[in-house]
């Protein structure tokens, strides 16, 4: 590949990716101006696999994410731990900013996020006590 082929195929990457970045947000019930729904990788406590194309993640004391997953995270749903990679900064507001990583039995697992969702307190309220973080 030569070095113009090359930043041609760089500039279209970052191109396609910024156009596929749409923080998440949430709208107020009172009409107000819509709140982000982003959170810090490092305020992550707990999770557990609905699937192996769904998690959820337990974020500070009462706020639960769901993330799909771009494709089958074999055996998540066996993991004891997860680890959760941002990328560009520790906040996470889209599937583009985030990779979750499993072991596996020949190395690391990494697992791209499609998605992210801010449950409200009825949804967590709802969900089966297996697939509560």
């Amino acid at each position: 590949m030569t070095r113009t082929e090359f930043w041609m195929a760089a500039t279209a990457v970052l191109a396609l990716s910024a156009a596929g970045f749409a923080p998440a947000f949430a709208a107020d019930p009172a009409g107000a101006k819509p709140q982000r729904q982003c959170f810090s990788a490092r305020n992550v406590s707990n999770f557990s696999a609905v699937d192996d194309r769904t998690v959820n993640l337990r974020v500070g004391v009462k706020d639960v994410y769901r993330l799909d997953l771009l494709g089958p995270c074999h055996d998540i749903d066996w993991e004891h731990q997860i680890a959760i990679q941002s990328r560009g900064s520790s906040w996470i507001c889209s599937g583009l900013d985030a990779t979750i990583i499993t072991r596996s039995p020949i190395g690391p697992q990494r697992c791209a996020v499609r998605t992210i969702r801010k449950l409200s307190l009825a949804e967590i309220a709802a969900l089966p006590p297996k697939h509560k973080p």
